[in-house]
């Protein structure tokens, strides 16, 4: 039988089968971490009582939380770095770089599957592997050994043909797809990218497609390994870790959809949500107040190749604030030493550390109702740090041009400095630390050990707590920024905000009412892995979220923290009272105050059904 690649890959990692449930396991070879998830993911896995990690390879990186305001992050940092040293795990500080630029650089193989507490883990798809994002418990699950289960996905053949105009870029053919699927459209899929276009994009901008491809709400993202990923490991010292592969020639797809990379155009994500997408050319009358370039989507030294032939010889606008962000220490140094970053500052950029940063709303906030110009691959509200502003996601080359320009501005057609491969890239590994097993455990102050909850009933009584619409995201739920973040290790403190930006009388509600339901439409909890969304309502006795449907990641979570996940339309308001009746087979919902039940089959598998009613997973150990 003819396989696509991604079955190839997860078949060759496959521990057991449940097809009356649809779902699989694998084992994980490799996994990453970052600081915001990080302190939660190894506070788990200490709870295992394990000495070692035992994963072919696990990395902790720092590039989330670097900002030094107070204590808190400094000290998770020095409890991640002296996790890590003391169970196995390479550790990558602070100035290093973004995890999936770092990891794409030099840690990710072909044919290797990788898991990692953050969705945009698949930017190490881009060399061949099957990277997947997930919630810090499934990480920390995985660095003991255990198996990770996820839905049989379906696998959508994305065709592409020709090759691109000068001035269109790889990210154009994401937001192009993100547009005609929508953020939920990739829920349980993998999207597998085919045919001869794929040999005109380098292994960056494949990375810039598979990255964004968590924005659809995909398991993962999937490119062949070839050419293009032999040329790219040669130059990072790393050729023996390729091996050809790809789908097998005239493997059969779940769904098919085929790019004409020579019809593309440069486009925008408008906001406030990755699928809200325009051509660039209709958006020219907008003025634009900041740019930004960076973030683990467009970070690469090719994407700075691009913005520095723009920019050459070239002033930024007087009204646009523009920030440089390089995506690691390596890109660092290639833009120094290649004359890049001359050409930047030169031009009025500043240049960021190389970190997550403002894509988390670590720093650069746009000024109230600005426009603010984003390399980035999310623009929910409120996650740039200011709730007015709005925020378009775009390519380096329209970032760029529309930075000198002081308006949304269209680069088609412009000619740029071609990118070759063809160069010396420096491998500088001064801030990568290998374990030496010789650390004990530091742990500060906002460090606190993690609730453990009680188990739920098969029948239960509870308020609704708020009522919500589609697509509500992870920073609806938990928002980041320099306010939120650093309580990241201290769930009592963080539940404080939970929903703070959309119902500031939330966490009081909660407080008040006891036993809470949370009422939502489709595609709940999409964004972010931060588990976090799922444990700070859980600490605030939530105890189940009803919504027509979920994100993969967010769901898992959910039911890893003892919260039950019922898909189902109910009618509500903010002060009905829910019972809900449930069994291995039905849910029953009945709203007290309206006089209406509702009833659906449960989806859950036994295993799920047990780790929510004990309380969460980590009352199984």
């Amino acid at each position: 039988m003819k396989k696509t690649l991604t079955y190839k890959i997860l078949e060759a990692h496959k521990v057991s089968e449940d097809l009356e449930n649809n779902k699989m396991s694998i084992v994980i070879d490799q996994t990453l971490t970052q600081d915001a998830t990080g302190t939660m993911a190894y506070l788990e896995f200490l709870s295992f009582g394990i000495d070692k990690v035992k994963t072919e390879l696990s990395v902790s990186y720092v590039d989330h939380n670097t900002l030094q305001n107070g204590f808190m992050n400094a000290d998770d940092h020095k409890f991640l770095q002296t996790v890590a040293d003391k169970h196995g795990i390479v550790f990558s500080k602070a100035g290093n770089g973004i995890c999936h630029q770092v990891n794409l650089e030099r840690f990710a193989k072909p044919g290797r599957t990788i898991l990692g507490s953050d969705s945009h883990t698949p930017t190490s798809s881009g060399v061949g592997a099957l990277a997947i994002g997930a919630g810090g418990l499934d990480v920390a699950c995985a660095m003991a050994g255990m198996p990770f289960s996820i839905v049989r996905p379906k696998v959508v053949g994305v065709k592409l043909v020709n090759r691109l105009r000068s001035g269109v870029s790889a990210k154009d053919i994401i937001i192009y797809l993100i547009g005609k699927m929508t953020v939920k459209g990739g829920v349980n899929k993998v999207i597998e990218y085919y045919g001869d276009g794929v040999k005109t994009l380098t292994v960056p901008e494949r990375a810039t497609i598979c990255n964004m491809g968590a924005e659809l709400g995909a398991t993962s993202s999937v490119f062949p390994s070839d050419e293009q990923t032999k040329e790219f490991l040669r130059i990072q010292s790393r050729e023996e870790d390729y091996i050809p592969l790809s789908a097998d020639e005239g493997c059969s797809y779940d769904e098919n959809i085929e790019i004409d990379l020579n019809l593309l155009e440069p486009l925008a994500s408008c906001p406030n949500s990755p699928d809200n997408v325009k051509p660039v050319r209709e958006l020219s009358d907008i003025k634009v107040d900041q740019v930004l370039i960076g973030s683990c989507t467009n970070s690469s030294y090719s994407d700075f190749v691009k913005v520095a032939s723009i920019l050459k010889g070239k002033r930024v606008h007087k009204n646009v604030s523009l920030g440089i962000a390089p995506g690691s220490l390596q890109v660092l140094q290639m833009i120094t030493k290649n004359g890049i970053l001359d050409i930047l500052l030169n031009a009025g950029a500043r240049i960021l550390e190389s970190a997550c940063g403002p894509c988390i709303g670590m720093g650069q906030s746009p000024a109230t109702d600005a426009v603010s110009l984003r390399t980035f691959n999310r623009n929910f509200y409120g996650r740039s740090g200011t709730n007015s502003a709005k925020v378009y996601l775009v390519s380096p080359e329209v970032a760029a041009l529309s930075a000198v320009n002081g308006y949304i501005s269209s680069p088609l057609g412009l000619t740029l400095n071609s990118f070759s491969l063809d160069v010396e890239y420096p491998v500088c590994d001064s801030l990568l630390y290998k374990p030496t097993f010789s650390s004990e455990v530091v742990m500060g102050p906002n460090i606190q050990p993690i609730p453990k909850f009680q188990p739920i009933s098969n029948a239960f009584t509870a308020k609704a707590m708020i009522v919500l619409e589609d697509n509500i995201t992870t920073d609806h739920i938990m928002p980041a920024g320099a306010k939120v973040l650093p309580y990241r290790s201290n769930i009592g403190k963080i539940s404080e905000f939970v929903f703070s930006n959309i119902d500031g009388d939330f966490y009081k509600r909660c407080r008040e009412n006891g036993n809470g339901v949370i009422i939502a439409g489709s595609n709940y909890g999409q964004g972010s892995s931060r588990e976090h969304a799922a444990i700070a309502p859980r600490y605030l006795g939530i105890q189940a979220v009803i919504a027509s449907s979920f994100a993969r990641i967010h769901k898992k979570n959910l039911i890893n923290f003892g919260i039950l996940p019922i898909e189902l339309t109910v009618e509500a308001d903010v002060l009905d009272i829910i019972e809900i009746e449930w069994n291995d087979k039905r849910i029953k919902v009945y709203n007290k105050t309206k006089n209406k039940s509702y009833e659906c089959a449960c989806t859950l598998t036994e295993e799920e059904q047990k780790l929510i009613r004990c309380g969460g997973l980590l009352n199984t150990f």
